[in-house]
C-alpha cells in the first residue's frame, strides 16, 4: 500500500472522527454535569463542557486500533504498553477534573503511566544504567505532562501547538527512516498523524471562544504524547545516525513548552510564590495582556512553534553538529530575551499567592 495514501488516510480519519464526535461529547458532558464553572482566576463567563480530552483520546485510540487491525503496524508489547500508559493518564485526568485529586495521588498516576511506557518499550537503560536513565526519563515525561497542563490556560493554545509539533515528529521520523528501522519510523509517523488529526479535529471547538475544554485529562494526555514521542523519535534518529547529540532535536521541538514552564517557575520562585499554584502569569497570559487579543495570542504561539519545527527539520537535514548546537543556543538566547520582555508585562497574582508572598517576606 502506498505510504502517502496510508498517511493521508490516518490523518483524515482521525481528524474527521474527532470533529464528528466532539458535539456528542459536549452534550454528554452537559447531561452528566461534567462542566467547568466560572470563578476564581478563570476567564470564561459561563459553564463549559470539560471532557474535550476524552474526545481527543477516543479519536486517537480508534485510529491506533485501525492501524493495528489493518496491519499497518503489528500489535506488540511496545504498542500495547504505549496505549495503556495513555489510557491510565487520561483516566487519572478525568478523575481529577471531576472530583479533584491529591497532588501525590495524581503524581502516582503520572509515574505509573510513565513506567508502563518505559518498561514495555525497553527504555530504562536508554542512557546507560537504570539509576541514570530512569530519573532523566521520568523527569522528562512527568515534567512535560505538567508543563502542558500548566500551558492549557487559554482557548486553543496547546491544541493547536501540539498538532504542529506532532507533524514535526511525523516529518522527523520520515526523513530519518532507514531500511533497518522502517518499523519504528512508521510507528512514530502513523501515531503522530493520528494524534495531529485528533487535535486538529478538536481545535474548531476549542479555539477562542471555546465551546469545550480539554481538562486535565486532555492536557496531560497531550503532554504524555509529546514527551513519549520525543523519546521514541530521539532514540530512532540517534540509532539511525549513530550520533548521541541528536537527542537535542526533540528538546528543540518542544522548546516552547519548556520555555513557558521555565518562565513561570523562575518568576514565581523569585517573587516568593508557590510554583505549583495556578496563576495568570504564563507566557500566554503576558502576551494577551500586551496585545489585547486571545485569538492573536494563539496565532503567535502557533507561528513560533511552526518556526521551531521548520528550523528543527532543516538543521536535521543539514547533518551538522555545529549547526545543531548553534540552533539550540540561538533559541535559548531568544527565549531568554523573550522571557525578560514578557517579565515586564503586568500580571494578575491570585490573592492566595499574594498571601504566601507576604508570609514569606514577614518571615524574612
Amino acid at each position: 500500500m502506498n505510504i502517502v495514501y496510508v498517511c493521508l488516510t490516518v490523518f483524515a480519519l482521525s481528524l474527521l472522527s474527532v470533529y464528528s464526535l466532539t458535539p456528542y461529547i459536549m452534550r454528554f458532558a452537559r447531561k452528566i454535569n461534567f462542566m467547568d464553572k466560572p470563578g476564581g482566576r478563570k476567564t470564561h463567563t459561563q459553564a463549559t463542557p470539560l471532557l474535550g480530552g476524552l474526545a481527543v483520546f477516543i479519536g486517537f485510540i480508534c485510529i491506533a486500533v485501525y492501524i493495528i487491525i489493518t496491519r499497518l503496524h503489528k500489535f506488540d508489547i511496545a504498542a500495547g504498553g504505549y496505549l495503556l500508559g495513555a489510557l491510565i493518564i487520561v483516566i487519572t485526568g478525568i478523575i481529577d477534573d471531576k472530583y479533584g485529586m491529591n497532588p501525590y495521588l495524581k503524581l502516582s498516576g503520572q509515574i505509573l503511566s510513565c513506567m508502563i511506557f518505559l518498561l514495555s518499550n525497553n527504555l530504562i537503560t536508554l542512557f546507560g544504567p537504570v539509576y541514570i536513565t530512569l530519573p532523566i526519563l521520568l523527569f522528562w515525561i512527568v515534567g512535560l505532562m505538567n508543563a502542558l497542563n500548566f500551558l492549557d490556560n487559554m482557548d486553543g493554545i496547546i491544541t493547536g501547538m501540539s498538532g504542529i509539533i506532532a507533524l514535526g515528529f511525523y516529518a522527523l521520523s520520515i526523513i530519518s527512516k532507514t531500511a533497518a528501522f522502517t518499523g519504528q519510523a512508521n510507528f512514530i509517523a502513523l501515531l503522530s498523524l493520528a494524534f495531529a488529526g485528533a487535535v486538529f479535529g478538536f481545535l474548531p471547538y476549542n479555539f477562542n471562544p471555546a465551546r469545550i475544554f480539554l481538562g486535565d485529562a486532555g492536557s496531560m494526555f497531550i503532554g504524555y504524547f509529546l514527551a513519549t514521542m520525543g523519546i521514541l523519535a530521539g532514540r530512532l534518529i540517534v540509532i539511525s545516525s549513530g550520533n548521541n547529540l541528536n537527542y537535542l532535536f526533540p528538546v528543540l521541538l518542544l522548546s516552547y513548552a519548556i520555555f513557558d514552564i521555565s518562565l513561570v517557575s523562575v518568576t514565581r520562585q523569585r517573587d516568593g510564590r508557590k510554583i505549583s499554584q495556578g496563576g495568570r502569569d504564563h507566557s500566554t497570559h503576558r502576551i494577551v495582556t500586551a496585545i489585547g487579543s486571545a485569538k492573536i495570542t494563539a496565532l503567535i504561539v502557533y507561528l513560533i512553534n511552526i518556526i521551531i519545527v521548520l528550523v528543527t527539520l532543516i538543521v536535521y537535514k543539514m547533518e551538522s553538529d555545529n549547526l545543531l548546537i548553534l540552533s539550540v543556543a540561538i533559541f535559548a538566547f531568544f527565549f531568554i530575551f523573550f522571557g525578560r520582555k514578557l517579565d515586564q508585562v503586568p500580571i494578575v497574582i491570585p490573592g492566595c499567592q499574594l498571601q504566601n508572598k507576604d508570609d514569606k517576606q514577614s518571615e524574612n
